[in-house]
């Protein structure tokens, strides 16, 4: 995998060296490659950064929004869409930062449309003072829970069916055209290279058998002292399981066939039923797991040692073994057991929605003038109650 200007180096466990002071390190993700892991451990030790010449300029764990306004994407389904204001004032706050050194990390970076918004970012954040970095791991690991997180912004279209969309059917763009631009890893540093150069440039290969690893490479790239970073528990970002994510893939039909608003699916199920399910409910060793198919896991290998062979080629630092993005895990054994999901799940995923419901008073509720609800079909009535809800959570 590697030839002569590769600059290769060990895992965490090896010497890595820290950037220069006044270094803007710019993590990209992207998705599913450790990022919110990351992001939470940055954030709970900021206030000790100060001491070790290390600055967080963000507010928040993750400025998402200010990251979408940078790649001109809009928000997730029914959200609000993001405000340039919030990207000026990431800008203004990586600026003030000076001579120390400073990290910002988000996985939306990663969706970039082309060389231009890289420029704009890189320049918005410190021009030639940016160094960024990419996390990578194994395509067979990433496509079912990036599969799953589709579905959790209003996907309808099951896991195998996916899977073929996404590998066996050109252009390849179709259910969601973001996949390949975040995964297919070689152009993605390739893009950044461009604007950066190589020696800008960090790739690190997580390995998910050493659970530190990446939080000790992000130490010595910072000069941080060992062990300052530590995993936090996130809940809220676990991944569904087969059965969750199944029930939500066939509301997403229901909600779709019926018209609702977006809006009302963002408030009353991502951050409603799914939210309030995901923090009130773990997994436990009998709930099936999304399983990929042998044919999509080689496939998927296949495409893995291509890419580690051309970022091998740009001269970039490689951190950790790009071997591991074309391994191909052993076969799966087929239990039998169906996916169920368990009543407590689904009692607190309903409730969820119900809790997001009444966060907005029912006040002045009018009866049909035209039609009594006998007269009125189901798929009428849903859309009426819809946009009733949706006009009351505005007002409140």
């Amino acid at each position: 995998m590697e030839t002569d200007c590769t600059r290769h180096e060990p895992p965490a466990d090896g010497v890595i060296a820290p950037l220069p002071a006044g270094t803007r390190l710019l993590h990209i993700g992207p998705h599913k490659t450790g990022t919110t892991s990351i992001q939470g451990a940055l954030f709970a030790a900021k206030d000790r950064f100060a001491e070790h010449g290390v600055a967080w300029p963000a507010t928040s764990r993750h400025p998402m929004d200010a990251v979408l306004a940078a790649t001109a994407r809009p928000g997730m389904m029914g959200d609000r869409g993001p405000s340039e204001r919030q990207w000026e004032l990431l800008g203004r706050q990586v600026a003030a930062a000076g001579a120390h050194t400073s990290v910002v990390s988000s996985e939306f970076f990663a969706d970039a449309p082309d060389d231009e918004a890289i420029e704009r970012i890189v320049e918005h954040l410190g021009g030639d003072r940016v160094h960024v970095l990419v996390t990578l791991r194994p395509l067979a690991k990433i496509m079912p829970s990036q599969w799953q997180q589709y579905v959790q912004n209003g996907l309808r279209m099951g896991y195998e069916n996916w899977l073929t969309h996404m590998l066996r059917k050109a252009p390849y763009e179709f259910p969601n055209p973001s996949f390949w631009r975040r995964h297919r890893h070689d152009r993605l540093v390739e893009r950044w290279v461009r604007v950066v150069g190589p020696d800008r440039v960090t790739v690190v290969v997580v390995d998910d058998r050493d659970r530190g690893g990446l939080m000790r490479v992000f130490e010595r790239l910072l000069g941080l002292p060992a062990d300052l970073l530590q995993e936090i528990p996130d809940t809220a970002n676990r991944s569904l399981t087969l059965a969750e994510t199944e029930m939500l893939r066939n509301l997403n039909k229901e909600f779709r066939g019926n018209g609702l608003p977006e809006e009302l699916y963002s408030k009353l199920i991502r951050h409603g039923a799914v939210m309030h399910m995901k923090n009130a409910c773990s997994p436990t060793a009998e709930d099936v797991k999304i399983s990929t198919p042998q044919w999509a896991v080689e496939a998927a290998a296949e495409i893995g040692a291509e890419m580690a062979g051309r970022i091998a080629a740009m001269g970039v630092r490689v951190i950790g073994d790009p071997a591991l993005l074309s391994a191909v895990p052993k076969p799966k054994t087929d239990t039998g057991t169906a996916p169920r999901m368990s009543p407590e799940a689904a009692a607190q995923a309903l409730y969820g929605a119900l809790a997001a419901a009444a966060s907005a008073p029912v006040q002045n509720t009018t009866p049909a003038k035209s039609r009594t609800v006998h007269q009125t079909s189901s798929k009428e009535l849903v859309k009426v109650l819809g946009h009733r809800c949706l006009k009351r959570l505005r007002r409140h």
